[in-house]
């Protein structure tokens, strides 16, 4: 077995959370090694920001499929998941979204001490570069670029128009005080490029010589000695290699990988690993429990012709709105627009056309991650348990009847030629449910698989530690008890920004 030279910290995975940790580390004079599965960013789709439809299921992608969703008439879900350096910040849509100040404090509420919205506001800061500069709720100068949308696509414009019209407040910034309302997005994006979060956070300091980066990396397992990490076993260019940490070995590798990882460990419910026939090291009940993820459903129409080329990520404009009885402080929906056909399970879509997919933020379903074997190439077991919860099928069909009122108003007339999916026949609130459940997806937002905690099925303290394991921390959206009201890629920056501030003091 080769084994490399050590660095102070090994960081598996190269995707949003990672990326930010690994700079911050460098920066603090620590040598790292960083570790990704997939291989360099280099596919051309990746930078383009009207790219990222077609690097999805391509190399780039670790294409995750559910275990036969019960509540989905038993459909297998598609899951993209980014398997590149800059991990699904290399594949995602690139919106820019922190979530509303009760997601965070709704964390400390449950024992999570200094992640509180006044406790993570100023990480989300530290990261920014907003283009237009500074204000009461932006920051420059970070090393993320942030950018508004300033010349929409018509459609957008039209879908704005629209929902206004369905009575949506305009929101002119969804990173202010209120998600509530319709209005355009801002971006990762810069000078027509996308900005991932390796591109943003380490691609300016490749060069630095505390910095070994090694692609192509399958990481087996977590190497444990004494009741200490001391580094990680992975296998690169069919060699069996082992990356060696003098200080702590942080897994980023994302809601599937680390949890799969600490599995392969020995880190676990104990029941379960004997059964894929892994010895105990740690017994952790919580590892791949609380699995959950933002449901998200196609709203799609066929326009009478090909509509004018979007100029920036797809994916411009969105509402928030509150389900029926819903009295969160946050919203609970998020229907998005795309000016593009984004397929509805189950229906044959037209050749031109846009999308109001419709989502929920605040699912109350919760599933699980399992390993099908201890062999680190076998996909594992994933099991989200989609609309289990009555809430989460009500509220969903809450968003697609709201996307649809927003779809018939008159400034779509000049798009629309006609509602395909769920389609006219859709009448009744079964039909809408029989849609639901026949072509809900996913809005690619999973987490909870390492949930932060202070309770016995948390998987990690408050400071990111692994119980059980010394010298060993999960930084990425697998922490997160709930999943926060937004696009998860910003957040999941933040918590590679957290576990700097941890580490580092």
């Amino acid at each position: 077995m080769g084994s490399g030279s050590s660095s102070d910290y090994v960081i598996v995975g190269a995707g949003s959370a990672g990326s930010a940790l690994a700079r911050r580390l460098v920066d603090a004079g620590r040598t790292v090694h960083v570790l990704e599965a997939g291989p360099a960013d280099e596919a051309e789709a990746i930078h383009r920001p009207q790219g990222w439809p077609a690097l999805l299921a391509g190399p780039q992608d670790w294409a995750v499929m559910t275990v036969p969703q019960e509540f989905a008439n038993g459909r297998s879900l598609f899951w993209p998941r980014g398997k590149v350096l800059g991990g699904s910040s290399s594949l995602n849509g690139m919106i820019y979204m922190r979530g509303h100040r009760s997601d965070y404090d709704g964390w400390a509420a449950q024992g999570c001490t200094g992640w509180a919205w006044d406790d993570v506001l100023p990480l989300f800061l530290r990261s920014e570069d907003h283009l237009t500069g500074a204000n009461a709720h932006h920051r420059t100068g970070g090393p993320l670029p942030v950018s508004p949308i300033t010349s929409p696509h018509p459609a957008a414009r039209a879908f704005v128009d629209a929902a206004v019209a369905a009575g949506h407040k305009r929101n002119e910034d969804f990173n202010g005080d209120d998600l509530r309302g319709v209005g355009f997005n801002e971006m990762t994006v810069r000078d027509g490029r996308r900005m991932s979060a390796w591109q943003s956070f380490v691609a300016p300091v490749l060069d630095n010589p505390a910095l070994t980066v090694t692609t192509g990396a399958l990481i087996d397992k977590v190497v444990v000695e004494s009741g200490r990490a001391v580094g990680v076993e992975y296998v690169a260019g069919g060699e069996r290699r082992v990356a060696r940490a003098d200080a702590e070995v942080v897994l980023s590798a994302g809601t599937i990988g680390s949890p799969a990882i600490l599995l392969r460990s020995g880190i676990g419910p104990a029941a379960h690993l004997r059964e894929v026939g892994v010895e105990v090291v740690a017994e952790v009940a919580g590892v791949g429990e609380n699995l959950h993820d933002h449901p998200l459903i196609s709203v799609v129409y066929e326009s009478p012709g090909p509509l004018p080329e979007g100029r920036a990520n797809l994916l411009e404009a969105q509402f928030y709105a509150d389900s029926a009885g819903w009295t969160g402080a946050a919203p609970d929906l998020q229907p998005l627009f795309l000016h593009l056909v984004y397929p509805a399970e189950g229906y044959e879509m037209p050749e031109h056309g846009y999308t109001i997919a419709a989502g929920i933020v605040a699912p109350k379903s919760r599933g699980t991650l399992r390993l099908a074997s201890a062999d680190p190439a076998e996909p594992a077991l994933v099991d989200p348990r989609i609309l289990a919860d009555p809430y989460d099928l009500e509220a969903l069909c809450d968003a697609i009847e709201m996307s649809r009122e927003v779809g018939r108003q008159r400034a779509f007339d000049p798009w629309r030629k006609r509602e395909v999916a769920p389609g006219p026949e859709a009448t009744t609130r079964e039909h809408v449910r029989e849609f639901a459940r026949r072509s809900v997806g996913t809005y690619h937002h999973q987490v909870g698989t390492c949930r932060m905690g202070v309770d016995e099925l948390a998987v990690v303290d408050p400071e990111l530690r692994v119980r059980g394991v010394a010298g060993l921390r999960v930084a990425d959206a697998s922490i997160m008890p709930k999943v926060p009201s937004c696009n998860t890629n910003a957040p999941a920056i933040m918590v590679g920004e957290k576990a700097a501030e941890l580490i580092t003091g």
